[in-house]
């Protein structure tokens, strides 16, 4: 068991460069990252860029930012370096030779000519035939002649493993438990394609093997690759990690995660204003669950924390809803200056504040930011909750019913006409003075409660919701409030 742990831990994370860094892999990195440092191990970061039509260093470059946005650091790899390099699959080719020479002269590996076409019929008949299709090892007893003939031909060989018959392969997972699979149903399978680069399953043990990878722990979908890597183990003679394969994440509908699900890459989620401490925090509890009823945890917490052993076999559900709530708990908790620098850019973009207009602005930005920091989940929320303090003119907004049945009440129009005329004349302007005259406007005219406080509301902001009213209209000041609240006026007259 984990417990049981004496080894130095090392550990890796190593994904394919042909998109953004999404929400799986961040989990897989998370809890490796989580692992390796509760051990006082190594992580190390290994590219695996065989895929030469869909990797690109663009996509390596987008997931090396996300790690590190989310606070995932690496003890080795590939902008870091390290004794066990190099960590891009691409410049190791020449480390995997010998390794397919020994398969080879062993006989434990043999070239197959076999045609796409040829694969395909063979896999057609076995599909009709009830059976698990499979490599039947065709070309296990090729001759040195017929090999020529073939090559003669035109024929590139691949390279594949020899799978032994009537071997049972015994994984004895850190989150699963003993699964076990026979060899019969695997069929020999590729490890060099016929451009000569290698296959995942073959690639993956020599690079782990060599670099001394204790623990693989990854996606619950590599957990059906892990019999085929068992053989290469075996057929080099490298010593066996312990494996973990962490359940896969289902949408809220409980089918795999996608698109439709909103975002799944960890650089959509920073772009909508999401909080790495969150994400990290988020991620952490998809399915991994620790004792007691605590959900916030910081990084360092996890890290004292975390354990494969509270790792769930279960698949874990994807809840946007309890996101938004963790990343509203770790906003509020922002120094309003902080979470400010993080409105800006949202701002800017919307068009509700001008860059050279900063400035004079900041401070009285940052009393606005705090005025709504409690209603934020998301920093891209800014320009929804802050376009009340920083809009020109008022709109009422037609969606808001109630502010339409305030407007329709006949005490309004007397509220929002003794208000523009006081606003207007005030010099000065605090929160006790406000609050004094609203009272005044209240008594003079007889109304109070929402007859009062809310119709100032719609008439200064255009909706029946948003920050203190009190702290609104301070922050507006007299003059800005006085101007909307005759805007509105002027519409319901």
């Amino acid at each position: 068991m984990e417990g049981e742990v004496m080894e130095k831990v090392r550990v890796r994370y190593a994904p394919s460069p042909t998109g953004p860094l999404h929400i799986g892999g961040a989990r897989s990195a998370l809890f490796n990252w989580l692992f390796a440092r509760h051990h006082g191990g190594a992580m190390i970061l290994r590219i695996e860029d065989t895929d030469l039509e869909r990797s690109s260093r663009e996509s390596e470059t987008m997931i090396l930012e996300s790690l590190r946005w989310l606070g995932i650091d690496w003890d080795e790899g590939v902008d870091v370096g390290g004794e066990n390099g190099p960590y891009r699959q691409q410049q190791r080719l020449h480390i995997y030779e010998p390794y397919v020479r020994e398969l080879l002269n062993s006989g434990q590996a043999y070239e197959c000519f076999c045609t796409a076409e040829e694969l395909e019929e063979e896999r057609q008949e076995l599909m009709q035939q009830g059976k698990m299709p499979r490599y039947l090892g065709k070309c296990r007893s090729l001759t040195g002649e017929e090999k020529e003939r073939l090559r003669s031909a035109g024929r590139k060989p691949v390279i594949r493993f020899l799978v032994p018959a009537g071997k049972k392969l015994i994984v004895d997972d850190l989150v699963r438990g003993r699964v076990e699979f026979d060899s019969d149903d695997i069929g020999d399978f590729i490890i060099i394609k016929s451009d000569g680069l290698p296959t995942y399953n073959f690639a993956v043990v020599v690079d782990d093997a060599l670099m001394g990878i204790t623990h693989v722990i990854r996606g619950e979908e590599h957990l059906s690759n892990t019999p085929r890597q068992l053989l290469i183990y075996e057929a080099l003679n490298f010593p066996l990690p312990q494996f973990a394969h962490v359940s896969l994440i289902l949408g809220e509908d409980r089918s795999k995660m996608s698109k439709r699900h909103g975002a799944t890459s960890v650089l959509e989620y920073r772009k909508q204003g999401y909080l790495p401490e969150a994400m990290v925090n988020f991620l952490a509890l998809l399915g991994w669950s620790p004792e007691g009823e605590r959900e916030i945890f910081s990084p360092e917490e996890l890290i004292r924390l975390f354990s494969l052993e509270r790792v769930s076999k279960s698949p874990a559900v994807f809840d946007l809803g309890k996101l938004n709530w963790l990343n509203a708990h770790y906003i509020k908790q922002l120094p309003p200056a902080r979470l400010t620098e993080l409105c800006l850019p949202y701002l800017l973009e919307a068009g509700l504040l001008k860059p050279e207009a900063l400035g004079d602005k900041m401070s009285w930005l940052e009393q606005a930011v705090a005025a709504v920091q409690e209603k934020m989940e998301y920093v891209s929320q800014a320009p929804d909750l802050l376009a009340v303090f920083l809009e020109e003119k008022t709109e009422i907004e037609s969606g808001d019913k109630t502010a339409q049945k305030i407007l329709e009440l006949e005490t309004t129009p007397g509220v929002i006409a003794a208000f523009t005329e006081k606003a207007g004349k005030m010099t000065e302007w605090d929160s006790e003075t406000v609050r004094r005259l609203l009272g005044e406007i209240g008594k003079e005219l007889g109304v109070k409660g929402k007859a009062l406080f809310m119709a100032v509301r719609v008439a200064v902001s255009g909706r029946s919701y948003g920050p203190d009213l009190n702290t609104l209209l301070v922050l507006l000041g007299p003059a800005a409030a006085a101007r909307r609240a005759q805007d509105i006026l002027e519409k319901i007259s």
